[in-house]
């Protein structure tokens, strides 16, 4: 597959290139796995490019691979060092002759090789980066790792970076002009697929895609092909990050990926008495889930529900894993037909979350989220609001529009007048949004 989109992070790496060869420059990319930051970084219009990769090895094997790297490179001899700081400040001297690059990716991975490579990188680069013309780039995958190094207060490398950018998943429309590309005559059913199995994620996107996948019935057929990386994907990118733990941890990302979004509920089906302080990791260090409140709740309401941030692992926890049994004893055509048994209503639910993001993604809303009652018996599946305008759209999402209720809808609507008078004065659009809308 082509290099899509980006144009926008492309022009950013390439203005902080220009200013490097006035003084070196620090970029820091951050974005989940598989979303592409590699190759995005890689296509800076630089002549030279180092590429470092922080692998789990001891120090002195890292420097082994850097060196080489390096002297192939740059075609200078650098002798042995055993100490990344001492590779650092020979980079560092060397672009004040000649500008270079240099990319540094799973930077975050430095905490597990020695933790103090930071505070060494913190010192060597107030000494040294004014006198030098090095354009870096730390380039990581865990985002909340990656947040707190660069922007804590407490952190060595605070305030140090010139540049940040987060890359995130393709749009909606991206999305759209990828799918006509490799498939001129999709449907919605087809789109609806790509977007709950890839999420946007480059890397699934492409593996889809090149393969020739662009149809509902082979997006979703790949999920239980013999031999997809997508059995195995989620285990891959998460189960190093949980260590030990990670059973809890994907318990609860199973529970929620099957609907159970409250707290209450999960510890009831798991038998944990507490499950707040794995809940507030998930959240708070590894930001695979979120919490929601009812749109204009107030901040310490305690009706909350907890949900998957990511579409990939949403359904790899809600079929894969969930039925792991079945992979483990050969049984993929029973857990296809699960997932051609369940599809209708899990991609009901995905359908929800593409409107959601559609209208983030137009910006043409002040406030987007859901309401609902404690009792579940008033829930509104999309409300956008402008509040500069004073308008507020609410919707109800329907796979297919004939289900749609009117009355049912203005019911809820009279009920949510009542529980949130901010709205009140609003000029108010509802209707329902099917797949027909997408």
């Amino acid at each position: 597959m082509r290099f899509y989109d980006r144009e926008n992070e492309l022009a950013s790496l390439n203005r902080t290139l220009e200013q490097s060869k006035a003084e070196s420059r620090m970029t820091v990319v951050m974005g989940r796995r598989r979303i592409g930051k590699t190759e995005l970084i890689r296509k800076c219009d630089d002549d030279t490019i180092l590429y470092f990769f922080v692998a789990r090895k001891t120090e002195a094997l890292l420097c082994e691979d850097f060196i080489q790297e390096a002297e192939e490179k740059l075609n200078v001899p650098m002798g042995r060092f055993t100490r990344f700081s001492e590779i650092f400040v020979f980079l560092l001297k060397l672009s004040s002759e000649r500008p270079f690059t240099l990319i540094i990716d799973e930077f975050q991975d430095f905490q597990r090789v020695n933790s103090a490579i930071f505070s060494e990188i913190q010192r060597d680069w107030d000494l040294y980066h004014h006198q030098g013309k090095l354009n870096l780039i730390l380039s990581g995958s865990v985002f909340t790792m990656m947040k707190r190094i660069f922007e804590d207060y407490s952190e060595p490398l605070y305030g140090r970076a010139n540049n940040i950018l987060t890359v995130s998943p393709f749009t909606i429309n991206t999305l759209k002009i990828i799918l006509n590309d490799h498939n001129s005559e999709y449907n919605n059913e087809d789109l609806l697929a790509l977007y709950a199995v890839s999420g946007g994620v480059a890397w699934y996107v492409s593996m889809l895609m090149d393969r020739g996948y662009t149809t509902k019935e082979s997006i979703i057929g790949y999920l239980t092909e013999k031999d997809s990386p997508l059995l195995t994907e989620g285990r891959n990118i998460l189960i190093e990050e949980f260590g030990p733990d990670y059973s809890t941890y994907f318990s609860i990302l199973t529970c929620i990926s099957s609907g159970l979004h409250n707290r209450g509920e999960m510890e009831n089906i798991l038998q944990y008495n507490n499950i707040g302080s794995y809940l507030t990791r998930l959240e708070k260090y590894y930001g695979l889930i979120k919490q929601h409140q009812p749109i204009f709740a107030k901040t310490n309401s305690r009706n909350i529900k907890y949900k998957l941030n990511d579409e990939f692992l949403t359904i790899w926890f809600r079929f894969i894993y969930r039925y792991q049994s079945y992979i483990e004893s050969g049984s993929l055509n029973q857990l296809s037909r699960i997932i051609s048994r369940d599809y209708a209503t899990y991609s009901g639910f995905a359908l929800e979350r593409y409107f959601e993001t559609k209208l983030r993604e137009s910006g043409q809303y002040t406030r987007i989220g859901k309401f609902w009652d404690r009792k579940g018996e008033n829930e509104i599946d999309l409300i956008a609001v402008n509040e500069i305008d004073n308008t507020a759209e609410i919707y109800e999402i329907k796979r297919n529009e004939k289900k749609f209720d009117k009355s049912l809808l203005d019911r809820k609507i009279n009920y949510l007048i009542k529980q949130c008078p901010q709205i009140k004065n609003m000029t108010i659009r509802s209707g329902a949004l099917s797949i027909e809308d997408m």
